[in-house]
């Protein structure tokens, strides 16, 4: 393993710098609750009663006898979501498995969980960013009866990981490990479902067709296949050591899949303050671990709804990052990953190709990762760059490169990466400041100068594109789309359109402080704009026909329009707020959201 790398070495330090007298404050707040012991031998005797009530008659004895550890099981199954129907099996392999070693287990407690997949474009996407903090808080409700010693977080998409973090974080005295779905197995190409998309959005594809490429492309339980921000979750709870090494791209209802599942809940038994090797979460989660997840989001083309959620994550750890430290690191970082929407192989592909194993160890040897952290698998991130097997119903993990050989269209070396920076970058300007992935992004496409086409709804830009109104180069502007404007839906629906068009010859993009998810695809898009039109943003000057200027190579947002008619100009009113689908009900969520680059907040930190 190489020295560090400086710049890495240097950012690391500015953020343990500027967040010194926040982590000190949560990290006095775990000690409290570290020091106080084992809670559950503190509850009364009615209280512990109520708390193991509804236990078998074993595991009830144990809990009334011993100070063994009693894990608490925190789970977002629901059999409606692909990725999360495989977790219905957990919780009894979850108790078998601790009652081997000793323990005990219990189901805490279920957390929402919500599909974008389901909503993209619709209503409900508009409480898909709320659900992340409802989940928080539902994680803190199932941890807080003092009943457990460890926890098993199971969560695979979008907002749940995030969510299921940031709850857990509040009880970062406790070791926390997390086990994921896995993938289903691969379908129909996604070079060949975004085909179809393209002529459904032209009227050459029916309604039929376009359903049945959907079918066979998401078609059983698992995760999606692609690299959007559920696999990107996976990614990261790997390279911040909080998953067992290997477990991200194991396929459900696979013996190495269950396996995994036994070990991780074996494991956590150990990591607890009464187990081998104590090991509370808030010593994994430290800056060194957000830096290293910061890493691997740029060195696989990882989604940009992290510039949000890894924001808020860190802050429920004391610790305070921004998008000039994403900026930093993807400068330094290399493309290692062509993993669709950055290239046609799906997770499946890669993880066979060498997967994170492959990655890590690139970028340990690079000096490109800090290897000095705490993990759930032991001390070091070296335990990451190994593959897990299954030998004789035992997980085997080996230094390889995968279950067969690397394919260098899908994962290549740091001496020879697909590009030689990280797949994003950030812009400002007199527009604000934004987030653009360019992983995607052919070079040509990466910068444009032309006029802004203004949009209050995303609905509204595709009836324009239907009714011919968009043959031309321009910048379409999807404003009033923020936090606090209505919950930050993702705009992914305007990718086919705007490719369209983009394939036709014109020079099109994207400017929006609304989300694009990690589906991002291959139109330039500075999403996130900060601060939001509602917040007295620069988007809500805008007019249609003001010159814009988007350029991911300067890293510049801007208008040209003259300094006095821009100040002169009364910003556009927001639209009405929509309601049904229960969003009436996160309307206070709405008004206390941070900026994007916040995290989009709605905790008083």
């Amino acid at each position: 393993m190489s020295a560090l790398n400086p710049t890495l070495a240097q950012v690391t330090e500015r953020i343990r710098e500027r967040s010194r007298a926040t982590r000190r404050a949560y990290l006095d707040k775990v000690q409290r609750a570290a020091a106080a012991g084992p809670h559950r031998d503190a509850l009364g005797c009615s209280n512990l009663a109520h708390g193991f009530a509804g236990c078998p008659a074993e595991d009830k004895e144990t809990l009334a006898s011993s100070n063994t550890p009693n894990v608490a099981i925190v789970s977002a199954y629901n059999d409606m979501l692909s990725a999360h129907q495989p977790l219905e099996s957990y919780p009894a392999i979850v108790k078998a498995a601790v009652r081997e070693v000793g323990a005990v287990a219990q189901f805490a407690g279920g957390v929402p969980a919500m599909c974008d997949g389901i909503t993209q474009g619709y209503g409900g996407m508009e409480l898909s960013l709320w659900s992340r903090d409802a989940i928080a808080q539902s994680t803190a409700v199932a941890l807080t009866h003092d009943m457990f010693d460890a926890v098993v977080c199971m969560g695979v998409c979008d907002k749940i990981v995030p969510g299921l973090m940031i709850g857990a974080l509040s009880f970062g005295h406790l070791p926390v490990i997390f086990m994921p779905a896995g993938p289903m197995p691969s379908g129909l190409s996604n070079d060949d479902k975004r085909k179809v998309r393209q002529r459904y959005a032209t009227g050459d594809a029916t309604r039929e067709e376009l359903l049945k490429s959907e079918m066979a492309a998401y078609h059983s339980p698992g995760t999606c296949t692609f690299f959007g921000t559920a696999n990107s979750n996976q990614m990261f709870m790997e390279i911040m050591g909080l998953q067992l090494p290997g477990a991200s791209f194991v396929n459900p209802g696979t013996p190495l899949r269950d396996a995994m599942t036994r070990a991780a809940a074996q494991r956590v038994v150990a990591l607890a303050a009464n187990g081998s090797e104590p090991t509370p979460m808030a010593e994994i989660v430290d800056e060194r671990a957000i830096v290293n997840a910061i890493v691997g989001l740029m060195a696989t083309g990882g989604s940009t709804n992290h510039t949000i959620h890894l924001v808020a994550i860190a802050r429920a750890a004391g610790i305070l990052i921004d998008w000039q430290d994403f900026d930093d690191i993807s400068d330094i970082v290399p493309l290692l990953a062509r993993v669709y929407p950055n290239g046609s192989a799906d997770v499946n592909q890669m993880h066979d190709s060498g997967g994170l194993a492959f990655i890590i160890g690139e970028l340990l040897d690079a000096g490109l990762l800090h290897g000095d952290v705490r993990t759930v698998a032991g001390d070091g991130l070296a335990h990451y760059r190994r593959h897990a097997s299954l030998q004789d119903d035992q997980i085997a993990w080996q230094n390889t490169n995968g279950n067969g050989e690397r394919d260098t269209t899908i994962l290549r070396g740091v001496a020879e990466p697909f590009q030689a920076n990280g797949g994003m970058r950030l812009l400002q300007g007199n527009l604000g400041r934004a987030v653009v992935k360019i992983s995607a992004v052919k070079e040509k496409y990466r910068k444009i100068s032309a006029p802004a086409r203004v949009f209050d709804r995303q609905e509204d830009l595709q009836a324009a594109f239907k009714a011919g109104e968009l043959e031309r180069d321009f910048v379409a502007v999807v404003r009033f789309q923020g936090p606090r404007a209505n919950g930050m839906p993702e705009l992914h629906k305007l990718v086919p359109p705007l490719s369209v068009l983009q394939d036709k010859g014109f020079r099109v993009a994207l400017v929006t402080d609304g989300r694009m998810s990690g589906a991002s695809g291959k139109v330039l898009a500075a999403i996130h704009v900060t601060p939001e039109a509602t917040a007295d943003g620069p988007l809500a000057r805008l007019r249609d026909g003001d010159p814009v200027t988007v350029d991911s190579e300067a890293g510049i947002l801007r208008t040209d329009v003259p300094e006095a008619e821009w100040e002169a100009r009364t910003p556009a009113p927001a639209p009405d707020e929509a309601d049904g689908l229960g969003r009436e009900l996160f309307m206070s969520f709405r008004r206390m959201a941070t900026g994007a680059e916040q995290g989009a907040l709605t905790f008083g930190w």
